[in-house]
């Protein structure tokens, strides 16, 4: 997709910082650095995001994030690491190519802030929910 800013890193028309590459994945730093070596892992191939993907697309795509989180744990030495993807506007997606944020986590004040609000449990709201969305395997 030739106005895709992913797109264009895989294909060299911009640089990056690459971290990792084969022939189905490439991961760079994210020139915005949330916490050191935050790294964005793409598919080589153009999707607007997981939603879009089939299950042989996905299951390439993340059977390279461990592999890639570890490396990076272990070279930053960092304690903890936060694998966020987001999916449409209404999630915080601003880049409508498939990217998954490996974050390295170094303590509670390393600049990235994650805060659930938790809710009271419902068990027989959650029980009709989880009957209402059930779909098997």
């Amino acid at each position: 997709m030739s106005d895709c800013i992913f797109c264009q890193i895989i294909a060299g028309h911009i640089p990056s910082s690459k971290v990792y590459e084969d022939e189905e994945v490439l991961a760079f730093l994210d020139i915005t650095q949330v916490t050191k070596g935050h790294t964005l892992v793409v598919p080589k191939k153009h999707y607007r995001n997981i939603l879009e993907m089939d299950g042989q697309a996905s299951s390439a795509l993340f059977a390279r994030i461990p592999k890639i989180a570890q490396q990076l744990q272990k070279k930053l030495d960092a304690k903890g690491m936060n694998i966020i993807n987001n999916n449409e506007e209404a999630a915080g997606q601003t880049v409508f190519h498939t990217h998954i944020h490996l974050l390295p986590r170094f303590d509670e004040q390393d600049g990235l802030k994650i805060k659930f609000e938790t809710q009271e449990p419902d068990f027989t709201a959650l029980a009709q929910l989880a009957q209402d969305l059930y779909f098997g395997g």
